[in-house]
């Protein structure tokens, strides 16, 4: 891959501003010498302690066994979680040690290993390929082994890729975290607006 990766530091910031900066990256996963890409076009932050639709809410610390226990570290490593009893939804643990905040990935556009991906998802359609989270994770073979990789390091990682201006991006409240109540309405889903490969188009 001749984009650089991105490094240690660039992920030890909170959640919202990690959300918003990884828009225009582009997430990478090499398995047995096959590689698959796509460029981050739709995020949600999840803000830790104070925020309720986080799985780290009200949490103090990590307890050993515990599925948010790899977000009490630092940045820049994998957050893999099963939804459904059967989608596995990939996420990037923000801020530094100890503020447990997390971006889930919710969409990419495929710019690499497209027939590996089709193959791995069973559809032809490239807009169909990686339009959600669970369906990403099957596209780029993403899997709940993935918990707590380094993404500094090895062969699932995030490079620079576009630069996308601030007016290109929108934020809207995130989805399906209706159990949050107030904290449902918060604008932490971000979008590159008019990307034709989002997981939901905005309402408004």
């Amino acid at each position: 891959m001749s984009l650089s990766r991105l490094k240690r530091s660039f992920y030890l910031q909170d959640a919202v501003s990690l959300a918003q900066a990884l828009l225009g990256k582009m997430l990478v996963h090499v398995i047995d010498g096959v590689e698959t890409g796509g460029l981050i076009i739709e995020t949600e932050a999840y803000a830790g302690r104070e925020d309720a639709a986080c799985h780290s809410y009200k949490r103090q610390s990590p307890s050993g066994e515990h599925r948010t226990d790899v977000m009490f570290g630092p940045g820049g490593y994998a957050y893999v979680y099963l939804i459904y009893g059967m989608y596995n939804c990939f996420n990037v643990v923000a801020n530094v040690e100890n503020e447990p905040e997390a971006v889930l990935i919710r969409a990419v556009e495929p710019r690499q290993g497209i027939s590996a991906m089709r193959e791995r998802r069973k559809t032809r359609d490239v807009k169909k390929l990686c339009n959600g989270p669970g369906k990403l994770s099957i596209a780029l073979g993403i899997t709940r082994e993935h918990y707590g990789a380094d993404l500094c390091g090895g062969g699932l990682f995030i490079t620079e890729a576009e630069s996308i201006h601030a007016s290109r991006i929108l934020a809207t409240p995130r989805i399906n975290v209706d159990y949050a109540k107030e904290a449902a309405r918060l604008p932490y889903r971000f979008i590159i607006r008019d990307n034709e490969f989002l997981s939901k188009r905005p309402t408004t």
